[in-house]
């Protein structure tokens, strides 16, 4: 297998881009911040680009970057840990209620998602899921170390937000595979303690870098010194947000497949395979013989025989994948189909009608306040898959028939 099919872009006083981006298209506003990032001191070896690449504020959209001796929190971003959680059943499409609306109001009912969450008055859940609270306990000692030091971060919506979806691109979803077997799908992170982690942590790397900002090529590419107290303070929230994130799509997952079997008569199982990846995170990782730090801003790990998750648009096909563990691409996937248009412009472009039609064949919400998640705002995900052949081979393919959103 040839393993080099990417785009070689090299960068003055920089250090190469590796793209494989090939017959889907790259913005030159995402090709300039790719640039600005590649010219950093501390990137090793070369970054490398997934298909799904478009502009992202810090730091590019589908990027891997791998770095020595430094971190920049706008690169990993203020969604830490965002990232997929996927569950085959044992039911087949037969097995689901003709009337696919009971069963999205009853996951509907089962997650607390959208900005109405915790508005009692509006009828919505009670603040928080009570089967989080174990979730919490694990996670709540770690959480007050940080805080002994980050005392601001004591006033986030901690606690109240796991167990719940958010808005935006987050959802949950009832796909069937190949075989029309039925699976459990969902996008969500670390919520409204991981935003605050991200943002204060990228203020602190700016203001830790106030005499020297002005050389840099973007202010949000800020950074930590590695032994410096604000890298370590960092590297334990960051660690820290992305457990919530983890233990935050489990304690859904577990909500959906209990509404579920709420709608569903016929008893099943619910884990026969089962996969939770982040999407957005850094981690130490050794690569080409050294170790590193590895920051991936919307790209998921594809080590050789790793199970990952490619989610498509709202309407588009999804993918459970396994990573082939290509080197070159620091054994790294995309993260979904990358967004060709921005939120603003998918709401002026299409109308709600455009909606309906493009997901007639999905049960889900069809109003103007999901008009930005249309499909065709969005990149070909079949042209995503055919660019990354070489980075991970398909297992299944989802087609969605419940789609919940925030």
């Amino acid at each position: 297998m040839n393993m080099k099919t990417f785009q070689l872009l090299e960068v003055a006083n920089g250090k190469p881009i590796k793209l494989w981006t090939q017959g889907v298209p790259v913005e030159e506003d995402a090709r300039q911040q790719l640039m600005n990032t590649a010219k950093m001191p501390f990137i090793f070896k070369h970054l490398a680009v997934m298909p799904d690449v478009h502009l992202g504020k810090g730091s590019t959209i589908g990027s891997v970057i791998p770095t020595k001796g430094a971190i920049i929190p706008a690169a990993v971003g203020v969604d830490i840990g965002c990232g997929m959680i996927a569950a085959r059943t044992s039911l087949v499409a037969s097995d689901l209620p003709d009337n696919l609306h009971h069963l999205r109001t009853a996951i509907e009912k089962a997650v607390p998602h959208g900005k109405t969450f915790g508005r009692r008055d509006q009828g919505a859940w009670e603040d928080v899921p009570a089967h989080a609270d174990d979730a919490w306990r694990a996670l709540a000692g770690r959480f007050k170390a940080i805080t002994d030091k980050h005392p601001k971060l004591e006033k986030t919506n901690n606690r109240k937000h796991l167990g719940t979806l958010g808005t935006g691109n987050h959802f949950i979803e009832v796909c069937l595979d190949e075989a029309d077997r039925v699976w459990f799908m969902l996008h969500s992170g670390s919520r409204g303690v991981g935003n605050a982690i991200g943002n204060l942590f990228i203020e602190l790397a700016q203001a830790d870098m106030r005499q020297h900002i002005a050389n840099l090529p973007d202010r949000n590419l800020a950074y930590f010194e590695e032994g410096s107290q604000h890298f370590d303070d960092y590297v334990e929230a960051v660690g820290w947000a992305q457990d919530f994130a983890r233990q935050n799509r489990e304690l859904m997952m577990r909500a959906v497949i209990a509404a579920a079997r709420q709608v569903i008569r016929k008893p099943f199982e619910a884990s026969l395979e089962a996969v939770n990846c982040h999407h957005n995170y850094v981690q130490r990782e050794r690569h080409f013989g050294e170790e590193v730090l590895v920051t991936r801003k919307g790209a998921v790990s594809a080590q050789k025989g790793q199970l990952g998750i490619i989610p498509g648009s709202m309407g588009a096909k999804s993918f459970i994948v396994r990573g082939l563990g290509n080197e070159e691409a620091f054994c790294s996937c995309s993260h979904g189909a990358g967004r060709t248009m921005s939120r603003t412009k998918a709401k002026k472009l299409f109308s709600v009608e455009d909606q309906v039609r493009a997901t007639a064949h999905v049960e889900c919400r069809k109003d103007k306040d999901v008009i930005d998640e249309i499909p065709m705002a969005y990149k070909d995900i079949d042209a995503v898959m055919e660019a990354q052949r070489e980075l991970v081979e398909v297992l299944h393919t989802l087609r969605q028939v419940v789609c919940v959103k925030g």
